[in-house]
């Protein structure tokens, strides 16, 4: 299937993200999903189609039953993007680290706690 939508789309909902930690325990029905959620079962469809669409998931018609799948491969994208950041938090969350350092040995030597 043709994705139509950005991932970064389906991850911006929390009821998406919870969605997707569902299926990623294990595949489930729509109904079974439903029951996780207290909102109306139109709205629960709703998200499983821009989930759908954008390939996060696969629906499969079993019986009278649709299925949904995890395609976590579609959420590599996300990972890969985030991943080009982490040098940077790491050198901010290091450069914090090394500045409260030296304000704590500023206070050390003037007498403070």
């Amino acid at each position: 299937m043709e994705t139509r939508r950005d991932v970064f789309q389906a991850i911006a909902d929390p009821t998406r993200r919870e969605i997707i930690d569902l299926l990623a325990q294990q595949s489930m029905n729509l109904n079974a999903i439903a029951e996780h959620f207290d909102i109306t079962r139109p709205a629960v469809s709703n998200h499983i189609r821009i989930l759908n669409e954008c390939g996060i998931i696969h629906i499969e018609q079993v019986g009278r039953e649709r299925f949904c799948k995890i395609q976590p491969d579609r959420l590599k994208q996300v990972s890969d993007w985030i991943g080009k950041y982490e040098d940077l938090w790491v050198e901010k969350i290091e450069s914090f680290e090394k500045y409260l350092y030296q304000l704590k040995s500023k206070r050390k030597k003037h007498g403070r706690k």
